[in-house]
């Protein structure tokens, strides 16, 4: 399945959950969500062709974001504007938690110089809510709040995963989009079904170059005071630069020390 086709799945999806839907909400927040980082402009022809609407329901829905300020129009070419940030930031408001753990992973940060990560489980990929870097560039895209990445090829998306049920995991893995990023890229179901269970077991996850060349991360959840799981805290490092020895020695007791400090806040 192609991307496109994976996006387009993922508003049918979307819709058919229940009766009470409202299809055109579902339907203006699949436009808003075929727009990214490769695709920052496209044209009325291509928001159709990646979401699967027709060409009018398609400029419809754009000339409403334009309307309502969301988006803009240059020629024939649509894009979205800064004021889409404040959809974003409702929830990040609502939940002031990752304000307040900012200086705890701040201070995690400084403390073993490598760029520290929070994220949540939406859907079939894990959203940042949370980000500390250092001046180090590990990976090929940029990292913020609000990018969102694959879970089942990520630390943080394996440990949000080990919080599922067996049988909600086995239709989890059977059911999301897998893509060979590298060579080191794990798909096959059983094998990464056994990798979850062993998170689940070891109570964090590393993940050694599925995501991206040279890139390593190891990940580990935040339960909330209640015990519940509800996020993922995860710390990148270049490959070259640590070994996984080093890495579970070193960092892992810090990640973890730091993660049970802001499922304190909760």
């Amino acid at each position: 399945m192609s991307k496109a086709e994976h996006e387009k799945h993922d508003g049918d999806q979307e819709m058919a959950k229940s009766p009470e839907t409202v299809m055109s909400l579902v339907k203006g927040l699949n436009v808003i969500k075929a727009f990214n980082q490769q695709r920052p402009k496209m044209s009325l022809s291509q928001v159709a062709s990646i979401t699967g609407y027709s060409r009018a329901a398609t400029r419809r829905f754009l000339l409403t974001l334009v309307s309502e300020g969301y988006a803009k129009q240059e020629d024939k070419l649509f894009s979205l504007t800064a004021k889409i940030l404040e959809l974003g930031y409702c929830y990040l408001s609502a939940v002031d938690i990752w304000q307040h753990a900012q200086p705890l992973m701040a201070d995690l940060v400084s403390q073993i110089d490598e760029s520290c990560s929070a994220a949540v489980l939406d859907g079939f990929d894990v959203v940042y809510v949370a980000r500390v870097a250092t001046t180090k560039r590990i990976m090929s895209v940029g990292l913020d709040v609000g990018t969102r990445l694959p879970a089942f090829a990520t630390s943080m998306g394996r440990v949000l995963m080990a919080g599922l049920d067996e049988v909600e995991l086995g239709k989890f893995i059977a059911n999301c989009p897998k893509e060979q990023f590298t060579h080191f890229t794990l798909l096959n179901e059983k094998e990464l079904f056994a990798e979850i269970l062993q998170v689940k077991n070891y109570g964090y996850s590393l993940v050694e170059q599925e995501l991206e060349l040279g890139l390593t991360s190891i990940s580990v959840p935040i339960h909330n005071r209640a015990g519940k799981l509800s996020a993922a805290l995860s710390i990148s490092i270049h490959s070259a630069q640590l070994s996984k020895t080093e890495i579970l020695k070193t960092i892992l007791p810090a990640l973890k020390a730091n993660a049970a400090r802001i499922g304190e806040l909760k």
